[in-house]
C-alpha cells in the first residue's frame, strides 16, 4: 500500500496534520476511534466517504512514524 495516496498534509488545513486525503479527518482521529474499540466498519459508518484502505493507510502511518522515534527507557 503507498500511504501517500491516502495521507496528505496541508499547513493550511487542520494546522498540518496528517489526514485523510481529500477530507478534514485527521490520522490522529482514526487510530483514537480504534484505540477506543470502534471497528473498522464502525468507523465507515462515521465517515461514510473514507474507504477501508484508508483506515490501512492511518495505521500505516503512525506505524512509519513510529518506526524512527526512539524509545525512552526509564
Amino acid at each position: 500500500m503507498e500511504i501517500k495516496n491516502h495521507i496528505e498534509s496541508n499547513p493550511e488545513i487542520m494546522l498540518g496534520k496528517p489526514l485523510v486525503k481529500g477530507t478534514r479527518i485527521t490520522v490522529e482521529i482514526i487510530l483514537r476511534k480504534l484505540s477506543d474499540g470502534f471497528s473498522k466498519e464502525d468507523i465507515l459508518q462515521m465517515y461514510p466517504h473514507i474507504k477501508t484502505d484508508d483506515i490501512q493507510a492511518c495505521i500505516a502511518y503512525a506505524a512509519e512514524v513510529i518506526q524512527s522515534e526512539k524509545v525512552i527507557k526509564e
